[in-house]
């Protein structure tokens, strides 16, 4: 029986691993969360970074210093 629901679990991450997409979590019909899919690794970490509090700080920043126009354009950039 424990080989089963190991066997069964291997399955589960298998095609969780294989998904894309976003999956509702409903708790009591009601949204509680959602599974998101990565193919890769890569993909994993990039979305970790992208919805980090601190990134999304200094992208902040950085957007705000370039609509006061302190911010220098790439061709004026040393090659």
């Amino acid at each position: 029986m424990a080989s089963r629901a190991r066997g069964a679990e291997c399955a589960r991450r298998r095609w969780l691993r294989s998904r894309t997409e976003e999956i509702l979590i409903t708790r009591h019909g009601k949204p509680a969360g959602v599974l998101i899919g990565f193919e890769s690794e890569d993909d994993w970490l990039d979305y970790r970074l992208e919805h980090h509090p601190e990134f999304l700080r200094r992208v902040a920043a950085a957007r705000e210093t370039l609509r006061s126009g302190r911010g220098v354009r790439l061709e004026d950039l040393p090659s």
